[in-house]
């Protein structure tokens, strides 16, 4: 069955996070500041089990859900991931399976049993290919070398595409947009940057240090001759250009000068069971309790349909002053 929203919205798209840890500290996500040595993070019986968030997605794909992306916090922090992914990959009506990581422990042995288990696709995190300026926007000193020898990993593994998400901020990485692109260029793999979002409350956020997506694609478009590709499928959230000359294909997404709500088909699953209907949400609603309460199959795959129903999110859409300082749930819950 396909349900959908009060804006005729499909649900088709699902974001689990397997847990709230990650061992970067962004400053546009997890800053030190607020997610130091003393945060609580979920203690391990609050987060779902594999067999519990299988059986999730199956009520998930009875509603009409396609595809499955895992993220974090760090997915890869979560042992034997790829238990989980062999899970998923046996659910009948599931045709697609992805994963978002910073790449930071994806070895060649785990990038090839991912793939064994039945992953396809992979998104690795990348804000900058200059090495001062990814330390520094990773907060821990980690390398560049480190990232790009995972992507490496995936590429050796089979999974494909391989795409890299940048999330530009101002005065900290916009120097290197050019630098992304002329590094991935002929590679086969598709950069996406990305506009810096409000998301949480604890990361600063100001409109002035979003670089727009205009901005960006001027900076790309002074290098090289960029042109236009049309989306793929419905709801896609970027606005994709191929280089003239072959040489591949960039990706910008656009979500707060540009919203694309009104085509938005993702619900969100966190760590600790709550289903979010935006990525902007205040408030989850509970389905690990339903099922650690012994809720039937038909009540919790009826709660999901009922919640979509009544979606009427478009945060993005209707962003003000006004709800610059609303409650919204931390990126390290929903993952993004």
């Amino acid at each position: 069955m396909q349900v959908h929203d009060t804006l005729e919205r499909p649900l088709r798209d699902l974001r689990i996070s397997v847990t709230d840890r990650c061992n970067f500290r962004c400053t546009y996500c997890m800053p030190k500041e607020v997610f130091g040595r003393d945060f609580a993070f979920l203690h391990r019986d609050e987060l779902l089990t594999f067999e519990e968030i299988a059986q999730l997605v199956r009520h998930f794909v009875a509603n009409g859900v396609e595809k499955v992306r895992l993220t974090g916090g760090e997915p890869l922090l979560r042992r034997d991931l790829e238990r989980l992914v062999a899970q998923l990959a046996a659910i009948e009506g599931l045709r697609d399976i992805a994963l978002t990581t910073n790449g930071s422990t994806l070895t060649r042995e785990k990038a090839r049993l991912l793939r064994d288990a039945g992953l396809r696709r992979i998104t690795i995190s990348l804000d900058a290919i200059d090495d001062a300026v990814f330390r520094r926007m990773n907060d821990v000193d980690f390398p560049v070398a480190r990232v790009l020898e995972a992507i490496d990993a995936a590429e050796e593994a089979g999974l494909d595409p391989i795409k890299i998400d940048v999330v530009v901020k101002r005065g900290m990485n916009d120097g290197d947009i050019a630098g992304l692109a002329r590094h991935f260029r002929g590679s086969r793999k598709i950069l996406r940057f990305i506009e810096y979002m409000d998301v949480g409350n604890s990361n600063g956020w100001r409109l002035d240090e979003v670089v727009s997506a205009g901005e960006i694609l001027e900076t790309l478009q002074r290098e090289w001759e960029l042109v236009p590709v049309d989306r793929a499928y419905y709801g896609e959230v970027a606005e994709r250009w191929r280089y003239a000359d072959g040489a591949g294909e960039i990706g910008i997404i656009s979500s707060v000068t540009q919203p694309f709500c009104g085509t938005c088909t993702r619900a969100r699953l966190s760590a600790s069971g709550q289903m979010y209907l935006c990525l902007f949400a205040s408030r989850g609603y509970d389905l690990r309790a339903l099922l650690r309460g012994g809720a039937p199959d038909e009540e919790i795959a009826g709660v999901i349909r009922t919640l979509w129903s009544g979606r009427d999110d478009r945060y993005s859409e209707v962003r003000s002053e006004a709800t610059a300082s609303s409650p919204r749930v931390e990126m390290s819950h929903i993952g993004g």
